[in-house]
């Protein structure tokens, strides 16, 4: 018997020490105690004068104690079920899952090589890629709906082309409350109604405040409506350290601590137990062009300190990885996405969003998406450790085997090369080979891949009586706006 082992299932990285954790979370409840933050929204307003918080006209100031007190009521687990009655995604703490990102304007283009405006068609493309692509475990519509009927209702039509596309669990963007609503209602139907959409929600709710520490009240309406029908929901703060943010980390995480800390008590007061999720896309501004950086290693440094403070809350976390400043697929974005998706995973956020994304957040490449799919095994197989277990040390098999022998047609081997990760993308034949194969480069195999899925590639169908329903939930809201 072996005693008092400790063995690691899994790699270990971590940013922050406890301690600097603390400093940063006092440093956080001493900004919402002396500076506040500006709340735009008149039942918000009403919840605060009513607790101890401290209100005049539009800003807030909230007291250490009603933090502490709103944090012990969040739950540590959420578990969504896609389309198809799978329960597959399990939001816990060191469990991790990989997902695009949403709402980008703009395309790549795969046969012009140009970049466009996206469309419904795009994003039913995405979520066909994403349905197919096992290494995503939920789905972001990747681009926006430009070509919707209305602005003030893309949000319902860009559900119908993600719901078309893909049965895995969803986050979902809304232009307001009222939007929100009519996603809630239209996942309702797809759940078999609301206390089952309670019980295995399809979608969490993506809402962002605007740094610096305000709120405003088309962010305020969304996370009260999230919070009365326990809906899951992510409040997102984007600072940009530098511009909307102090221009350094610890300063950027602490003002973004506090504006995620500001929705915890709100959503306490509103509805005690509403599954919050803590987010954040903490990176810089280039001071040299004057861009928000996707692809800079401050990104993912603050990402993970991100992390490791969510955990020491209790809280879980959305975070962001797979994504580059890069205008193409090129050498920069796979440097880019490798360095974000790695250090994302290893931290243990539980939702990493944006994969795939080009272009500082503003360029949607289906492309990217299947060379990242790649990416996301590469990550995972390295998360897995090293097992030492008597089979995995081979003693015995090394014994057998003796010097100057060949494992090749060992039952062992046989057994065990199947845990290794098996590229679908990356070539590692010899030259000859790989000249004989047509001498292609990576890009070439992924726009072939890419190809391929599209074409054969086919997600369950929605079933026609609950798409009409759905369709008269996104018309409605197109008549009222009209």
């Amino acid at each position: 018997m072996k005693m008092n082992q400790t063995i690691n299932k899994s790699t270990k990285f971590r940013v922050l020490s406890d301690d600097q954790i603390e400093q940063i979370f006092y440093a956080a409840l001493e900004v919402l105690e002396r500076t506040g933050g500006m709340i735009y929204h008149e039942e918000a307003l009403e919840l605060f004068r009513d607790s101890h918080a401290v209100v005049k006209g539009n800003h807030v100031r909230v007291p250490p104690y009603m933090i502490e007190e709103a944090l012990n009521f969040y739950p540590r687990k959420i578990t969504l079920r896609g389309r198809n009655n799978v329960r597959s995604l399990h939001i816990q703490k060191d469990t991790v899952t990989f997902g695009t990102g949403s709402d980008l304007p703009f395309t790549h283009d795969r046969k012009t090589g140009e970049r466009r405006r996206t469309t419904y068609q795009d994003v039913t493309n995405a979520a066909k890629l994403v349905d197919a692509l096992s290494h995503y475990d939920f789905f972001m519509s990747h681009g926006i709906v430009g070509d919707a009927p209305n602005p003030q209702t893309y949000d319902r039509h860009q559900f119908m082309a993600m719901l078309e596309g893909c049965t895995k669990p969803m986050v979902l963007t809304s232009v307001d409350g009222e939007g929100l609503e009519d996603l809630w209602k239209m996942g309702c139907l797809v759940q078999g109604g609301e206390e089952e959409f309670r019980l295995n929600p399809l979608f969490v709710a993506y809402i962002e405040p605007i740094s610096p520490l305000k709120n405003d009240k088309t962010a305020v309406e969304k996370l009260l409506f999230a919070a009365k029908k326990k809906l899951p929901a992510m409040y997102t703060p984007c600072p940009s350290s530098g511009a909307t943010a102090p221009a350094t980390i610890a300063g950027m995480l602490v003002q973004s601590l506090a504006e995620t800390l500001m929705a915890v008590v709100l959503c306490h007061l509103k509805s005690p137990g509403t599954p919050l999720i803590m987010g954040g896309v903490t990176t810089l501004l280039d001071m040299k062009y004057s861009t928000y950086s996707y692809g800079a290693p401050e990104l993912s440094l603050a990402s993970a300190a991100n992390t490791d403070i969510s955990k020491w809350l209790n809280l879980l976390m959305f975070s962001t990885g797979g994504c580059t400043d890069s205008k193409i697929l090129d050498e920069q974005a796979a440097a880019e996405q490798m360095m974000n998706l790695f250090y994302s995973y290893l931290s243990g956020a539980n939702l990493i969003h944006d994969v795939g994304y080009m272009d500082h957040g503003t360029n949607a490449s289906l492309e990217s998406l299947v060379m990242n799919e790649e990416m996301m095994g590469m990550v995972k197989a390295f998360g897995k450790g090293i097992n030492t277990d008597d089979d995995h040390l081979a003693l015995e098999l090394i014994e057998k085997i003796g010097p100057a022998g060949e494992y090749v047609t060992s039952g062992h081997t046989f057994d065990h090369w199947k845990e290794w990760f098996m590229p679908k993308l990356q070539d590692r034949s010899d030259y000859e080979t790989w000249k004989q194969n047509g001498s292609k480069t990576m890009l070439d195999r992924v726009k072939e891949r890419t190809q391929h899925l599209l074409d054969t590639y086919e997600p369950e169908p929605l079933d026609e009586k609950l798409k009409k329903e759905l369709k008269e939930i996104a018309s409605a809201a197109d008549a009222r706006h009209s």
